[in-house]
């Protein structure tokens, strides 16, 4: 092949490709290989609830307060999402937005888990609260709340649960007030 006929040839088949690559047939298998390309390298944040994105403000791992002594735990976007799945499973039904339907008086804001006894205002002291729910008082067993023994949910999960409610209670907007 000399270099004139190979230089017809080369046009020809990048022609060829245009031709394809402009027809709507062609248009359409560009369209679905970027979709696939952009599904494949979608960031991590596929999987994070939109609330927890928008309202709760995480898209990276959070420190929140384990035991009131100054030691915090990291609990990443997933962690929440999964925490707001088991909040909206096991405890919508009572608490919508951080109110107590059965006492409105008790809410899920942070100052009113941090004004219980014993206060309530940590991952550890709300997963002992879930474990062995007790009055706004600490004066006896309440049976609004139910009891969440080991064997029902292991403790990650009520602490990315308990972990949902502390966050909820700092940043969501109308959270456990009157103004929801």
């Amino acid at each position: 092949m000399n270099m004139l006929t190979c230089l017809r040839y080369i046009i020809q088949v990048t022609q060829s490709w245009a031709r394809q690559l402009f027809s709507v047939r062609g248009l359409i298998a560009v369209l679905v290989a970027l979709l696939g390309i952009s599904i494949l390298s979608a960031p991590a944040q596929a999987g994070i609830d939109t609330y927890v994105r928008r309202y709760l403000k995480v898209t990276e791992p959070i420190a929140l307060d384990v035991d009131g002594q100054g030691h915090t735990a990291q609990f990443s976007p997933e962690d929440l999402t999964i925490g707001k799945e088991l909040f909206e499973t096991h405890c919508l039904n009572c608490h919508v937005g951080g109110a107590t339907l059965p006492d409105p008086s008790v809410s899920l804001s942070l100052d009113t888990l941090a004004g219980a006894t014993p206060p309530r205002d940590n991952v550890n002291s709300l997963v002992a609260f879930l474990r062995e729910p007790m009055t706004y008082d600490g004066s006896s067993e309440t049976f609004w709340c139910r009891e969440v023994p080991e064997s029902w949910m292991p403790r990650k999960q009520v602490e990315k649960l308990a972990a949902f409610v502390l966050r909820a209670a700092q940043e969501a907007p109308g959270w456990g007030t009157e103004k929801f």
